[in-house]
Order: C-alpha cells, then structure tokens, then sequence
C-alpha cells in the first residue's frame, strides 16, 4: 500500500512539473512556407501561453490536431521530454506546382490544394488555363510522373490547360511547346519525346519547331516554324 502511496505521489508530482520550454522543428524540405513564429502564435491564440503550464494541462493529442489543421502541414508529433520540453515535429506539405488563374494556389504532392506562403515561393511548374477540378487531377497525374524523371523534372516549367483532356508543356530552354493530349499512355509518349529530343538536339534542330504533338498513338508530330 505505501508502495502505491508513493507512487501517487511521485506521479502527481510528475504532471505537476511545468512545461519548461517549447521546441518546434521542421522536416522536409529546407525551405520553409511556415516558421516557428507562426506555429506559436497559432498555439497562443489558441492555448494562451503552454510555457510554465502544468504538465497535466497540455493535452498533446489536442496540440497535434490544431498544428495539423494548419493548410501547410502535412503531419505533426507533438510530445514531452523528460526534462519538461514541448517538443513539435512539423512535416511540411511539398509543393509539385502552382496553379495561376482566378485562384492562386499550389498542388502538393498528394494532389491537394495548398495556399502561397509569404515567406517562400516554391519553383514549381506553373498551371495556366481552364481550371477545374478534373484538370487539375490531370495535372497532378503529369508533375507526379515529371517529377519521377530527371530530364523532365529539372525542364518543364509548365502546364496549359487547353481543355480536359488536352494539356501543353512548356519546356525551360526550347521555344516549341509540347502537345501531351490527355493523361494515357504517358510512358510511350514521354519515351517517344524523348526519343524525338535526342535525335532533334544531335541534329541541332530543336529551334526549328513551335510545337511537337505527342497526341497520336506511338508517333510524334512536329510543326516546323
């Protein structure tokens, strides 16, 4: 019974200890489209001060949900050390590419929407045309197989919505655009692309097209300036 007792007591004592500190790090990405400043600050608005607050008061499952309600957070952990640290673990969304029409906004990489930060822009392919909501699961379907693609990732720049069903690439160095169509069959008409780019830059054609269509089975057409 004593053993108990004690036990108690070292336990009350336990929770009783205030929170001595707040730690808040980031992972992911080095580039930051949230700070430390604004996660504090969501916390006080919401909790008032946690600093010197008894253990037994921070509800760390609650803190977690409020941090991961926040539009640039993908994941959250939140706990205690032993020492009385808050400590945040904040896993940012990952933008893949930025819509530019009435709304302005990225698509991270699970194909959701996620708002511009103010503290940093992200170069990211952009997204121009006829936005709607079947366009933009296209578009997310095009950057997520770029983005697996070395040559691709680092030059297209990006992407016009003609319509559902057609979209154009624009490519960081050549003046042609690219014609993908729609979102099938996007192995063979990226290895027909890039048969086509080879083939064109060691015949040091590529400035003489305004457009290379990839929209017809298993071929490439070009139209010349």
């Amino acid at each position: 019974m004593a053993i108990i007792a004690l036990y108690g007591f070292a336990d009350y004592r336990h929770k009783a200890k205030p929170v001595t500190d707040i730690s808040i790090n980031f992972f992911g990405e080095n580039n930051l489209y949230l700070t430390e400043e604004a996660v504090n600050k969501l916390l006080i608005q919401n909790y008032g001060s946690l600093k010197n607050r008894p253990k037994e008061q921070v509800v760390l499952n609650t803190i977690e949900r409020l941090i991961e309600s926040n539009e640039m957070v993908k994941n959250a952990q939140v706990y205690l050390s032993i020492k009385g640290e808050l400590i945040s673990k904040i896993v940012q969304k990952k933008p893949i590419g930025r819509v530019e029409g009435i709304s302005k906004f990225y698509l991270d990489d699970q194909g959701k929407r996620m708002p511009l930060s103010r503290y940093h822009s992200a170069r990211v392919p952009i997204i121009t045309g006829k936005i709607t909501g079947k366009s933009l699961e296209d578009a997310y379907i095009i950057l997520d197989y770029i983005n697996k693609d070395d040559f691709l990732r680092k030059n297209v720049v990006g992407i016009h919505v003609e319509d559902e069903g057609k979209y154009q690439l624009k490519l960081r160095i050549e003046n042609f655009v690219v014609n993908l169509g729609g979102v099938e069959n996007l192995d063979e008409k990226f290895e027909n692309f890039m048969a086509f780019y080879v083939k064109a830059s060691k015949d040091k054609t590529l400035e003489d097209y305004v457009a290379v269509s990839l929209e017809f089975d298993n071929q490439v057409v070009c139209t010349k300036i």
